[in-house]
């Protein structure tokens, strides 16, 4: 992701391309990890989450109990965490501070006498509590003798609200900043215990009955009157009018899932929530970290209840806060909170539900609460939602000073510290010279990867786990499948090949209708896969392939342009001609115009990057922005020239790829179009040439601002350039000069983006989910800093199979 000192363990092991498994030891390091504050301001408290897998650990591998951070000699505050309560730990939690820009080097390691020794403070605290040495009379527990905290509890049919069975009536959880209950009968509310000292304090709460933590005490008091609401920060269900709670249940189970002193959380099953005339099962987890105000809520259920809500109790002379949703549509967090003298002593508290500003359906009230109704996946929902009060310690005490405490959350949110892990295991198969017969194998166990951890999940009537809903016609499977299946060619793999060729049928009727695809949108973007159906034309002659492909031709054929005749992004971005359109398009063109048309297209197609270079190229860089609108109306767009404001990596990557994809379908006999083109790919490798990073051989995510703290190498990006700069050279449109470029920027993607698991799959990391402009993408810099960074998002991991290839072809 960054340049980092991290790379400095060594390991005699020289392995490779195949899996080595590093047999460590007590007292070895694990991994080394540099962390960095991508805001310029201080981050206190974070606490920095790594998968287990990614650390090349096994399922099950006792390792994980015995695991420190370390920074020098100094032990760092950590804690393993069990995510599915199975038993064996799944994520290693690291707790840290961060002055602004600063970064970090830290060690992971297997070390028990340390582990052992290792007393931190504790600093978070799930519990539930119920009554013993008393009896049920009707729906009182009578005659209790006291409480015993529980791992579990199933209340009892008979128990209600105020039934004196549990303490404080439901669970609770807590940091050292602030604790909220949650009632575990049909009120489902959730109530906050404001602190006056910044300590765990739910063990004192209760203990004498219900009354006393009404009133002001040492610790501090419930200063929530949650009544028939959702509280601060409860859900349930959106019935167009109002919110149904979570009431009508067959019943509960609770359990506290982890009560460690970075991160406890706890577990509610509802069975049988009766809601929109049918019965949903619902798991509610909750969890908080050391030093944070904010709860993670992750819900998932049987079926879908229909539109979920969340939201904060409507209190009269309160006011509701909407947070910025002018950003982008993914990834990025916004909020809505109320704010004013609500508190139960009569001053001032804060209240804020957190969510991805994609998933927002509408902010709206109904007689008790203000809500977000969200649109919620197949299987579940996270969010986070949190309180202040004004009499905490350094408590917030006006609206403005809690507006600023929530945009600084969500920015912390978006914009997470910046991770560079560097495992043993990584650099055990890192060993050794890149040789042809390398490059190839990471392709090939890449391609097997992927294979492995997607099944048939992109193919029709499946679920696509990147973009999180029932699998469509969509660019990235073609991407992803051209490359699986340019690897079966390469590596002489059936099994690869007929996997690729059955997601990509899977869309196709037998008249040649694509399912999913609709003409009236004219999104260039669906025109990609149709790449991959005229490979299936050209092996099996099936008609249905023909067809298909005249559908998406058709759609080229009266796709709206500008005046000088480059393709709109889409219908709905009037005027604009992005560089990942000229990917999406312009190869299928060139291709079907040569299978179809005698080449008469293929002007047209060389046309477009022209039109690009003399509207989006940086005549001092060489780079081009990411898009350009011929109105000057949009308001990403500079209104002088209709420029985007940055250079996105992936961008030019598309821009770059699709030069040398177009050149397969241009005849040797028209040499003008291909004396165009080739000066266009000598520009284009010699930008990039200027913003290769020096250290590492990638390229950032905003390619001329290495320097800034928020930035990154990315690796789809630093993919797409290594694919296309090493298939000039293998084509004769580059000469040798640039090879060094290529090496240097593969081997940079393998050392920086490559990860190996203990079960002979890799990953690639630093990936940008996904960006774009209008709609709340500014095109700026920060924006570009608040796309999600993923791991195998298929953007990167076509790419990186397609660099390897072409790779092994010039090692060759």
């Amino acid at each position: 992701m960054k340049p980092n000192t991290c790379k400095a363990i060594s390991l005699a092991c020289l392995m490779a391309p195949t899996l080595a498994t590093a047999a460590l030891s007590s007292n070895e390091a694990i991994a080394s990890v540099q962390l960095t504050n991508p805001s310029d301001y201080q981050r206190l408290d974070e606490v920095i989450s790594f998968d287990l897998f990614d650390l090349g650990l096994r399922k099950q591998d006792e390792r994980a109990r015995q695991l420190v951070a370390m920074e020098g000699e100094l032990s760092l505050p950590s804690q393993s965490v069990d995510d599915d309560g199975d038993g064996d730990y799944d994520r290693f939690l690291v707790g840290l501070d961060f002055a602004p820009g600063q970064s970090r080097d830290i060690e992971i390691l297997v070390a028990p006498a340390v582990a052992n020794a290792n007393a931190f403070p504790k600093r978070t605290q799930a519990e539930i509590s119920r009554a013993v040495g008393g009896k049920w009379v009707g729906q009182v527990y009578e005659g209790g003798t006291g409480f015993e905290n529980v791992q579990s509890l199933t209340p009892p049919a008979q128990h209600k609200d105020h039934s004196l069975y549990i303490r404080y009536e439901g669970l609770g959880i807590e940091s050292d900043k602030v604790a909220y209950r949650i009632y575990l009968d049909k009120r489902n509310g959730f109530d906050i215990f404001s602190k006056t000292q910044h300590e765990l304090a739910l063990h004192k709460i209760g203990q004498d009955g219900f009354e006393s933590y009404h009133h002001l005490a040492d610790w501090g008091m419930d200063t929530l009157k949650v009544g028939k609401s959702l509280g601060t920060g409860g859900y349930g269900h959106w019935n167009g009018k109002g919110v149904d709670i979570v009431s009508e249940v067959d019943g509960w189970d609770a359990s506290i899932k982890e009560n460690g002193h970075l991160q406890s959380s706890f577990t509610i099953k509802y069975k049988g929530w009766e809601i929109a005339d049918k019965k949903v099962d619902l798991d509610a987890t909750l969890s908080m970290k050391a030093g944070s105000h904010l709860v993670h809520v992750d819900l998932e259920y049987s079926e879908v209840p229909g539109p979920i809500a969340i939201g904060l109790v409507k209190h009269p002379n309160t006011e509701l806060i909407e947070g910025n949703r002018d950003i982008s549509n993914f990834g990025a967090w916004t909020y809505i909170a109320s704010w004013g003298k609500q508190s139960l002593n009569d001053d001032h508290l804060g209240m804020a539900v957190f969510f991805r500003k994609g998933s927002l359906e509408a902010v709206t009230q109904d007689e008790a609460n203000y809500v977000a109704v969200v649109e919620t996946g197949n299987t579940g929902y996270d969010y986070y939602f949190c309180s202040t009060w004004e009499k905490e310690p350094n408590g917030i005490k006006s609206k403005a000073d809690f507006i600023a405490f929530l945009d600084r959350q969500m920015e912390k949110l978006t914009i997470p510290v910046r991770k560079e892990v560097v495992t043993t295991l990584d650099l055990a198969n890192k060993q050794g010279a890149l040789t042809a017969e390398r490059a190839l194998a990471y392709s090939l166990q890449m391609s097997e990867s992927e294979m492995k951890r997607l099944g048939y999940g992109l193919a029709l009537d499946n679920f696509d786990p990147d973009r999180e809903r029932a699998a469509n016609w969509t660019y990235t499977t073609g991407l992803l499948m051209q490359a699986i299946d340019d690897t079966a060619a390469a590596a002489q793999r059936a099994d690869l090949r007929s996997y690729a060729d059955k997601v990509m049928a899977s869309f196709i009727e037998d008249d040649g209708t694509i399912t999913g695809y609709k003409k009236s949108s004219y999104n260039i973007d669906m025109v990609n896969s149709g790449k991959y159906l005229l490979r299936l034309w050209e092996r099996t002659g099936e008609q249905k392939y023909k067809i298909a492909s005249d559908h998406l031709r058709a759609q080229l054929e009266d796709h709206p342009r500008t005046s000088e005749g480059a393709f709109w992004h889409k219908q709905i971005y009037p005027s604009q001609l992005w560089l990942d359109g000229v990917y999406m398009g312009m190869p299928f063109l060139a291709h079907y115009s040569q299978l179809f048309e005698n080449g008469a297209e293929t002007k047209t197609a060389v046309h477009e990057f022209e039109i690009a270079r003399k509207h989006m190229r940086d005549s001092k860089t060489g780079l081009y922005y990411h898009g350009w609108d011929e109105s000057k109306a949009q308001s990403w767009a500079n209104p002088s020239n209709g420029l985007s404001e940055e250079f996105w990596g992936r961008g030019y990557g598309w821009y770059s790829m699709a030069l040398v994809d177009v050149m397969d379908f241009i005849p040797e006999s028209q040499k003008d179009l291909r004396k165009t083109m080739v000066k266009l790919i000598e520009e284009v490798a010699d930008s990039l040439l200027g913003v290769q990073d020096p250290e590492t051989g990638t390229w950032y995510q905003v390619l001329n601002k290495p320097e800034h703290p928020a930035n990154y190498t990315e690796s789809s990006a630093s993919s797409m350039f290594v694919y296309f700069m090493a298939k000039a050279i293998n084509e004769g449109y580059l000469s040798d000069k640039y090879k060094d470029a290529v090496l240097k920027g593969y081997q940079g993607i393998i050392d920086e983006f490559i990860t190996f698991h203990a079960d002979g799959s890799l990953s690639l990391k630093d990936v940008c989910k996904v960006a774009g402009l209008g709609f709340g993408r500014d095109g700026s810099f920060h924006y570009y800093m608040t796309e999600e960074i993923v791991d195998n998002g298929p953007h990167g991991v076509g790419p990186f199979i397609l660099a390897g290839l072409e790779v092994s072809k010039l090692l060759q």
